[in-house]
């Protein structure tokens, strides 16, 4: 048994798990922490991110690196996804961050990104799945893969994450809606040349939701809570989402913290969230989606385990 240490630098958090792993055994954390960091919207406006997010990460890579320490790690896999991937400085990023921590950050394109999050979903739902088409929108951008194997017939990444598009787009509370019109024409836009990709490979099969955000939108959509346990089923509904973006829009970040579901940290960019699972469902025709509980960590850790067995 090796226990592992997974560092998943995200676009929203800093988020450390402890995993004793072994073959056949299934990804549970036996320790689990992260630190709210948005980096996305620590950018200027020449794409790099600011000295003050760097320090908030070198910050909370070292605090992880020093609980996977004392948690005595065998192991430590450390990644990054899309807001230090896209940022113009990001080498500069990498290497500041390994002087002042030791630790060496791996970015993840967009397209192993989505590999990854396929891999748990695959290995979550089985074969008996058949095709799977599974979503995953992060703080900084939205990954879509599907296929029939372990690993996806497609995967693509789109810079539209949750965050970076309330970033982006969004400079009052609640947001105009002038401003959210322009936004789901924009998403409508970015999706429709991947979207067409998608439906040439034949019928979409299960499709699902992975990440925080699609789990918040279920959740307020009526789907059990996350204390009911992982093994219950939860969907998301294109009406229900339709007639939730409907109320939220008119809410604050505030009065949208005060949902069953959705976290102080997360509040702001719910919106963007939900235009970007509505628009993908819309641009695939999809009625209905399932929920998964595992994604990107999972898959890094599964794809760890597997090379362990080799």
């Amino acid at each position: 048994m090796v226990r592992l240490g997974v560092l998943d630098v995200g676009s929203n958090t800093v988020h450390m798990v402890a995993v004793d792993t072994y073959s056949g055994g299934r990804p549970t954390p036996m320790s689990d922490w992260k630190q709210p960091l948005r980096l996305v919207e620590l950018l200027d406006k020449k794409g790099n991110i600011e000295e003050k997010g760097i320090d908030k990460l070198v910050d909370a890579v070292q605090e992880a690196s020093d609980l996977a320490n004392n948690l005595k790690c065998d192991e430590l896999l450390a990644f990054a996804t899309s807001a230090v991937r896209s940022a113009s400085n990001s080498d500069e990023v990498l290497k500041r961050v390994e002087k002042k921590t030791g630790v060496r950050l791996q970015i993840l394109s967009g397209e192993e990104e989505a590999r990854l999050t396929f891999l748990a979903a695959r290995r979550w739902h089985g074969w008996s799945a058949g095709r799977i088409t599974n979503f995953d929108i992060g703080g900084g951008s939205l990954e879509i893969s599907t296929g029939t194997e372990e690993m996806p017939d497609l995967a693509v990444s789109l810079d539209l994450g949750a965050g970076r598009l309330t970033h982006e787009w969004f400079d009052t509370d609640p947001p105009e809606r002038k401003k959210i019109n322009m936004l789901r024409d924009y998403i409508d836009a970015e999706l429709a040349g991947p979207a067409e990709q998608f439906k040439a490979m034949g019928e979409t099969g299960l499709a699902v939701g992975t990440s925080k955000t699609f789990r918040s939108l279920a959740r307020l959509t009526g789907a059990a809570p996350s204390s009911a346990g992982p093994f219950v089923q939860r969907t998301l509904t294109a009406p229900g989402l339709r007639q939730l973006i409907a109320f939220i829009t008119r809410m604050t970040a505030s009065d949208r913290a005060e949902l069953e579901g959705v976290s102080s940290d997360r509040s702001h960019q719910i919106v963007a969230g939900a235009l970007v699972a509505e628009a993908t469902m819309r641009a695939l025709n999809l009625d209905k989606l399932e929920i998964c509980p595992w994604a990107l960590r999972e898959g890094v850790i599964l794809r760890q385990i597997d090379k362990g067995q080799n």
